[in-house]
């Protein structure tokens, strides 16, 4: 499983798309790609699920945002 924290990429004002990217092909067949997020990354789940990914989101308060994305097997 690989984890990518957005939100101090995006505070600081910085593009996570390519950090979350490079995650997510490095990943093996069924492996997690967790995104820690400040919104829930509709449009990466967009991306992802294209490429075959699935995902679970769960808010989890205060803004922030559990991303799970599922190379599948």
């Amino acid at each position: 499983m690989a984890t990518v924290d957005a939100r101090p990429i995006i505070a600081s004002g910085g593009e996570p798309f390519e950090t979350i990217m490079s995650a997510a092909s490095s990943l093996s067949d069924g492996e997690d790609l967790v995104v820690l997020a400040p919104f829930e990354p509709v449009p990466l789940e967009g991306v992802l699920s294209s490429q075959g990914f699935t995902y679970e989101a769960e808010d989890l308060g205060g803004g922030d945002w559990r991303v799970t994305f599922r190379r599948p097997a």
